[in-house]
């Protein structure tokens, strides 16, 4: 059987197209800028800017339904004359928890594991960023993005005190620890959702487990503390307080920011037990962040 062999040199056969491609000329950014561009697209991403609108109706429905018990509170005040707001505003994010916890638990899957989903993580290390950009870049912008969600409410009652003519002096005091307040339970938040999202590149396995993290587990302490509290072991309950993320963030304000614990008959942590408290929740957020440097390391081989 006769086999046709092409008698064109190999040479001739080589074709080079223009197809059009040129070659970029401008200035060189580096990693500072795309840090900040990956910060800015994960925080517009948590609120679903820039995204479709389906993207945007649970995050902004969370915004809405977090600001709303706030704007009650304030026209009621300001009807009423009332000389005190109802509720303090280290309070009011204790109150709303199952609304934050939600809110993690949709946002941070949704920042990191579609990443890992579709292997688009070492794309980003193929560029001048960096691991150590990437993991700053997603816990600022979902820590940003909580604590727009948890400061907003706090200058709605703000206002609407100044509105109802309430003591400036004290109300800015307040004002002032409920947002060193809700700034260390973004970290807190956002370290804890980040690392479990990480995880798995399913979201729906990351939202189950973001849940049971921050809000089953405030339900299963408050049960024990309940408990214990009914079973005259008092002293047990402000222990008991290390074992919830929200708790602790309780702890620590009842400890150093004057607010009223919301255990079981207020039995907050004194100061010393405070100062565990603190060690417990930096340590919380370090190692978050120290947990997801080490994921993203692996990832990005």
């Amino acid at each position: 059987m006769a086999v046709e062999q092409s008698l064109t040199p190999r040479g001739e056969q080589t074709r080079i197209h223009d197809i059009g491609y040129r070659h970029y000329d401008g200035p060189r950014l580096g990693r500072a800028y795309a840090r900040r561009s990956l910060y800015s697209q994960s925080l517009r991403g948590s609120y679903g800017l820039g995204r479709s609108v389906k993207s945007k109706v649970l995050p902004m429905l969370l915004f809405v339904v977090m600001c709303v018990p706030a704007l009650i509170m304030v026209a009621v005040a300001v009807a009423t004359k009332a000389k005190a707001l109802p509720v303090d505003y280290t309070r009011y994010a204790v109150i709303m928890q199952a609304v934050i916890g939600l809110y993690v638990a949709s946002q941070g899957p949704q920042s990191v594991s579609r990443d890992l989903r579709f292997k688009t993580v070492p794309l980003y290390f193929s560029r001048p960023i960096e691991t150590v950009d990437y993991v700053r870049a997603k816990y600022a912008a979902l820590a940003s993005a909580l604590f727009v969600l948890t400061a907003a409410p706090l200058i709605v009652l703000y206002v609407g005190a100044l509105l109802a003519k309430l003591d400036f002096a004290d109300q800015t005091k307040g004002f002032g620890q409920g947002l060193v307040s809700v700034a260390l339970l973004s970290l807190l938040f956002a370290g804890i959702g980040l690392v479990i999202s990480s995880v798995t590149p399913r979201r729906g396995f990351g939202i189950a487990a973001v849940i049971a993290a921050l809000t089953i587990s405030y339900g299963a302490v408050s049960t024990v503390q309940a408990i214990a509290f009914e079973q005259s072991s008092s002293s047990a309950v402000p222990w008991l307080g290390l074992f919830s993320p929200i708790t602790l963030i309780d702890g620590v304000q009842t400890a150093f920011l004057g607010a009223t614990s919301a255990f079981p008959g207020s039995q907050g942590p004194s100061t010393g037990q405070g100062v565990v408290y603190l060690v417990v929740v930096l340590g919380l957020i370090a190692g978050s962040y120290g947990l997801l440097m080490r994921r993203y390391r692996k990832v990005g081989l």
